[in-house]
């Protein structure tokens, strides 16, 4: 449903994203992963047309978001990690301008905006300004905006962030009742119990390039790391294996220090002695 040909992303002489190839299938639910700064938000927002790419191209469907961007556009409900509402709306009116840009109005919006606004707890807010929600509550907003068109395919960057634990578990049954009636969703998130515990596939990014993609026996096979868990695959595959061994550091270290001023006294007295 999503297709990534040889995507390529340069600002100047930095290259963020490096000849990514990759094929989300259609009704997967699909993790896209990395540390920061390896290039997953500026894939998702070339993914999402907002950013446009040096080479390669982006597929929704049979779509291509560049030379088609309608289509594409209008098959995708794009949820970003950094939301932007106007604040001089009120909820509904946000939801209703969004909807107007896929060129949808009428009385089946105004019924779908009441129903996204129950789904997401927002309907004693459907007449307040937005500038008078929480943070919490625009990105409900948001996410919302992003479903009111109906799309076939739904890009999420950090989905759970401002989100309380209720709002959080009711996003993911969304998500997976999206995928299970034929959707397709692609997640990025930092959240690897989330991952792994939703994605039926995940790709590993790091510095601009796809180091891993499959399931999760996929990736342990591509890694030879027998039956172990999301996060320890992860940190294999990004260095972040040197975050571990930072932590023994630091743990003997305090152990050394708790010895440490006994042994500084008497070095400090010897020392003393001596001259």
């Amino acid at each position: 449903m999503i297709r990534l040909e040889d995507l390529t992303k340069d600002y100047g002489s930095f290259r963020a994203v490096d000849h990514v190839s990759l094929h989300v299938p259609r009704g997967a639910l699909y993790g896209f992963l990395g540390p920061n700064g390896a290039g997953k938000t500026t894939t998702l927002r070339m993914i999402a047309g907002i950013l446009r790419p040096t080479t390669g191209r982006v597929l929704i469907g049979d779509d291509d978001v560049i030379k088609n961007p309608m289509a594409a556009k209008a098959r995708l409900g794009f949820i970003p990690d950094r939301p932007f509402v106007y604040e001089k709306l009120t909820g509904a009116e946000f939801l209703r301008f969004v909807a107007g840009l896929y060129g949808q109005d009428g009385q089946l919006v105004d019924r779908r905006i009441d129903e996204l606004l129950e789904v997401f707890e927002l309907s004693s807010w459907k007449n307040e300004l937005v500038e008078s929600y929480s943070h919490g509550m625009r990105q409900k907003l948001i996410i919302s905006s992003a479903l009111i068109h109906r799309p076939e395919v739904i890009v999420v960057d950090e989905p759970m962030v401002g989100l309380d634990p209720r709002a959080a578990r009711l996003l993911k049954d969304l998500f997976k009742g999206f995928v299970g009636r034929g959707g397709t969703v692609l997640m990025s998130t930092h959240t690897l119990e989330i991952a792994e515990a939703l994605c039926d596939r995940i790709a590993i990014i790091q510095a601009g390039k796809i180091v891993a993609a499959g399931t999760m026996a996929d990736l342990r096979a591509q890694t030879a790391s027998g039956n172990i868990g999301l996060e320890d695959l992860f940190l294999r595959l990004t260095g972040g294996v040197e975050a571990k061994e930072l932590a023994a550091v630091l743990e003997d270290g305090s152990a050394a220090s708790g010895g440490g001023p006994s042994r500084g006294a008497g070095g400090a007295a010897g020392s003393g002695a001596g001259r």
